[in-house]
């Protein structure tokens, strides 16, 4: 990580984090809606780029993709259980689901 762009630098990630934590939030351009400083000043102090940042929202995607794909795994709906099963499966499984299906490899 480089030097801090000002001396609130660390008051803002530390802000930051709480946010994302506390809204589950997903996208950094997200955050802005709860935190008490604007995108501009987030990306000036380069908070987009800090690793506990980025690794923050990413476990954030991680548990609500999870949380989907489970739903979708112990809903009676088919169309969501089909859903669950192509992101699940292989791809030759993949490939058998689709009805329309073109190699576009040099294989096929």
């Amino acid at each position: 990580m480089s030097k801090p762009k000002s001396e609130n630098t660390p008051k803002y990630e530390a802000e930051l984090l709480e946010v994302i934590k506390k809204h589950k939030i997903a996208f950094f351009d997200h955050c802005f809606a709860f935190t008490s400083f604007s995108r501009a000043t987030a990306y000036n102090n380069g908070l987009d780029k800090l690793d506990n940042i980025k690794a923050a929202i990413d476990e954030n995607r991680v548990k609500a993709k999870n949380y989907l794909l489970n739903k979708w795994i112990a809903s009676d709906n088919p169309t969501l259980q089909l859903a669950a099963f192509r992101l699940l499966s292989v791809s030759e499984e993949h490939r058998l689901l689709n009805q329309s299906y073109v190699d576009h490899t040099t294989n096929g």
